[in-house]
């Protein structure tokens, strides 16, 4: 009977346990989900929307340049003026971006995270007016001066928007919502590709409002956000205003009781060494993060060197050779957006379950066998880039579908993993101090291999010509090789635990200052151990954050 009493009791200890571990859960609440939407919204989702808004009105941009040039110089521009005019057009986008991702750093000093986001919303309305009312005023100046702007606030964007994401988010649920940047992004390039369709706004008489649309999302963005908690760990840390950065937990996690939040964060402060925020150049000499600087250039690089950018280059190729109609192929290619954004989506459910370390290994590798196959499918086909087909291209005609099913497949193996864990793991692989200044060489590097693979993609496709996709596959393997030796998973750790992740790699020992945090998670406030002046032997890790 006393047995029977005793597992009683236990089972009902075991239950009450369990009741307790199910509350303490972190849950998405409705400020964490509006700081999330609308931050990516405003941000992310621009970057997108301007990778694909100029494919839709290119002709009828040309077409203005060259009227523009008729009416001040009384002759047409000639063809390599005009390509020249359109090369920097598309090009200096990135130029801007670099400029925004150097001014990060800076500007997140400053403002904060999100003083930051909303100060970049004045860039994209400022852009939008001078892309959309370029042609009304006769001045193909203003369209280039804009997407030089829109690049400025993509840079910013892409560095302060996971900054702000990865802050406010507890760690079960960091990864899931630091996913937001890329399903925005998807969603901004599909928005793109739709409302650049012939029935809605691909039209001579319409592509100004293309660009016009920038400024809604910011708007948007610009009216929502200031009524939302800036990011608590900046609050108390940076401001050291410890009222409003309890009032941010409370808002984000949805509870009362965030004691244990604040006390990580100022465990976090005594643990470093110095709170001033991190140079680029501190962060070179630190060989405490030595190895969490190689990872983000490499993750980083090849997140831009992978290849997909050059897929788009190659789509409307392979389909008007399949046999589509080109009024079709716009829809047609209305699939690798929907693909794109579904993969995003699908990561972002599985990513705390799944890990990054796995989602990036399996991207970047399954991108590497579909480039091995598309090129292996485009050298059956023959010269794809040729529109007649010959009795012996016949035979292989439906190797130009498995070319579209490989292209398909290369999108979704990036956005499974590649397409938005490296701006997650930018955030996570770096303290406090170390973050701002990790978020400027993440975004430089970005930028730089944007541009460089604008730059070198066509003299690469003009020298390899199909082959050109085994440089692509090359650089897939070596970042998953990089990725597999190196990386450790970061998944549900906190920010503390991930730096001590990489001591031994990087050749130093743990500190006292990271023990005592560690303690201090561990002990309750106004527990007996701490009155005791005591502490436990057991230290579990109680914090959401």
């Amino acid at each position: 009977m006393e047995k029977t009493e005793d597992t009683k009791k236990t089972k009902d200890k075991d239950g009450d346990g369990e009741a307790q571990k199910q509350a303490a859960k972190p849950r998405l609440t409705p400020c964490l989900l509006s700081a999330a939407f609308f931050g990516a919204l405003g941000s992310s989702y621009l970057y997108g929307y301007n990778l694909s808004v100029v494919n839709a009105p290119a002709l009828y941009i040309k077409s203005f340049y060259n009227r523009t040039w008729v009416q001040r110089y009384g002759e047409p521009a000639g063809g390599e003026t005009l390509t020249l005019l359109w090369s920097v057009t598309v090009s200096i986008f990135a130029i801007g971006g670099l400029l925004g991702a150097l001014s990060v750093s800076m500007l997140i000093k400053a403002l904060g995270r999100q003083g930051t986001l909303l100060l970049n919303n004045v860039f994209a309305v400022i852009a939008a007016l001078l892309m959309s009312l370029g042609e009304r005023a006769g001045s193909f100046e203003m369209l280039i001066v804009g997407r030089f702007i829109i690049g400025v606030d993509s840079g910013i964007a892409l560095s302060a928007l996971p900054m702000y994401l990865g802050e406010i988010s507890p760690r079960e649920i960091r990864g899931s919502i630091g996913q937001f940047n890329s399903i925005f992004i998807c969603l901004g390039v599909f928005t793109g590709q739709v409302l650049g369709l012939p029935e809605l706004l691909g039209q001579e008489s319409r592509w100004n409002f293309l660009f016009g649309f920038l400024a809604l999302p910011a708007l948007l963005q610009l009216c929502v956000l200031p009524f939302l908690p800036e990011s608590p760990r900046y609050l108390l840390m940076e401001r050291r205003d410890e009222a409003r950065a309890e009032k941010a937990f409370q808002a984000f996690l949805g509870k009362e009781d965030v004691t244990k939040e604040l006390e990580e964060v100022h465990a976090e402060s005594r643990a470093q060494n110095n709170l001033r925020a991190a140079s680029v150049t501190d962060l070179f000499r630190n060989n405490a993060v030595r190895w969490q600087v190689i990872t983000v250039i490499i993750t980083m690089a090849c997140y831009q060197l992978c290849g997909l950018n050059a897929i788009w280059y190659y789509t409307n190729g392979i389909l008007l050779d399949a046999g589509f109609a080109a009024s079709v192929v716009p829809y047609i290619t209305l699939s690798t957006g929907g693909v794109e954004t579904l993969a995003a989506i699908c990561s972002g459910l599985v990513i705390e379950r799944v890990g990054r370390r796995p989602l990036l290994i399996f991207g970047f590798s399954a991108m590497a066998v579909s480039f091995g196959l598309l090129t292996i499918f485009l050298n059956f086909q023959g010269p794809w880039t040729l529109i007649q087909k010959s009795v012996e291209m016949d035979r292989f005609v439906w190797m130009l579908y498995l070319s579209f099913f490989c292209i398909l497949a290369v999108i979704a193996s990036f956005c499974s993993g590649p397409g938005g864990i490296p701006f997650i793991l930018t955030g996570e692989l770096f303290e406090q101090s170390y973050r701002p200044a990790a978020f400027m060489i993440a975004g430089t590097v970005n930028w730089l291999s944007n541009f460089a693979v604008g730059l070198l993609f066509p003299f690469i496709q003009e020298a390899l010509e199909t082959y050109a996709f085994l440089v692509f596959l090359v650089v897939c393997v070596l970042g998953a090789a990089y990725l597999y030796a190196i990386l450790p998973e970061t998944k549900n750790k906190t920010f503390m635990e991930i730096s001590q992740s990489f001591a031994k790699i990087n050749k130093v020992s743990g500190s006292a200052p990271d023990k005592e945090m560690e303690v201090v998670l561990s002990v309750k406030p106004g527990s007996k151990e701490m009155a005791n002046g005591m502490v436990p032997n057991v230290i579990e890790m109680e914090s959401s954050f």
